[in-house]
């Protein structure tokens, strides 16, 4: 049998990171910092951030708490005869429209395998019509864009999706088009 040396490795020993205690510390230390962290958030902690998707207010991120690992959700408000901005990501979402009405457009999308990978995608949209107290499904990876049908009115819905993805690596956010107010501050 070949010898590879980690008999005699072993027993010489070797200096380096202690990696398996340093994670059994940091594991420690996240559960400690979790059971300091507030159980509720209240309104006026929440972040409102102007994005290329448009005006969002973070509801629940791990950057606002970090009892929140797996869920992503905000608040979005869309301008009268607005639209948010066009784009594609891995993980599904959930929408739970808080008022006005308007729709959103799903352009499904399909993998292009060969020598290389890409998205294929539809070249026309399906129309969702929606109002207030609808929640409405956007698949994985499927190109999506909402649009405000009343001209006086704020459209205003929660979006929530699974962080799974971004854990994992394989986010794979596509901004399409950007929001009409969006100036790229």
């Amino acid at each position: 049998m070949k010898e590879f040396g980690e008999k005699r490795r072993a027993q010489e020993g070797r200096d380096g990171p202690a990696l398996y205690m340093e994670d059994l510390i940091a594991v420690k230390q996240e559960k400690y910092e979790d059971s300091r962290a507030p159980k509720i958030i209240r309104a006026n902690e929440m972040v409102w951030e102007d994005t290329p998707h448009g005006r969002i207010k973070h509801l629940a991120h791990p950057k606002l708490n970090s009892r929140v690992k797996d869920i992503e959700a905000y608040m979005q408000v869309i301008p009268p005869d607005g639209r948010t901005g066009k784009h594609r990501h891995m993980a599904e979402e959930f929408m739970f429209i808080l008022e006005g009405r308007g729709y959103s457009l799903h352009w499904d999308v399909e993998l292009e395998m060969g020598d290389s990978y890409g998205w294929k995608v539809s070249s026309k949209p399906q129309r969702y019509d929606w109002e207030a107290g609808d929640w409405v499904y956007v698949p994985v990876n499927t190109v999506h864009q909402h649009f405000n049908l009343d001209s006086q009115q704020e459209a205003r819905f929660i979006s929530a999706a699974s962080r799974i993805y971004k854990l994992l690596g394989w986010h794979d956010l596509e901004q399409i088009e950007n929001a009409p107010e969006w100036e790229g501050n």
